[in-house]
């Protein structure tokens, strides 16, 4: 039976579309030489990587002479925010406190980021 195509980004989609997010564009070729070289990864693979990457909506691409020159159609924090909801539903019951709360109790968390995380709570409660 075929696997069910993910809307989410894999993590091999997400090293492609990072480099297309820093360079604003690139042709499969900018985008191998914008990965890092270790692991490497073969021009074939970009290649149906930025295909699969055009057909979940995240990349759209224009025909400049004989190249395809791709360019991201989704912003990284539309993205942060698809890949989250799916974290949320999947793992959370939609529920973003239990989310946090699994955070707070599993990890460290430095007393910078957790007054971060105060002023954030501060500031939703206010608006």
């Amino acid at each position: 039976m075929a696997r069910k195509r993910s809307v989410t980004l894999t993590d091999g989609e997400l090293r492609l579309m990072r480099v297309l997010w820093h360079r604003g564009e690139g042709t499969v070729a900018d985008v191998v030489g914008g990965l890092p070289r270790k692991p490497a990864v073969a021009y074939n693979t970009v290649q149906t990587l930025l295909r699969i990457l055009e057909t979940k909506g995240y990349v759209g691409h224009d025909k400049r002479g004989r190249a395809f020159v791709y360019k991201p159609l989704i912003d990284q924090r539309a993205a942060r925010r698809t890949a989250l909801s799916h974290l949320l539903k999947g793992f959370f019951d939609d529920s973003p406190s239990l989310l946090v709360l699994n955070v707070l109790d599993d990890e460290r968390i430095d007393q910078k980021e957790l007054k971060r995380l105060r002023d954030l709570i501060e500031a939703a409660e206010e608006s």
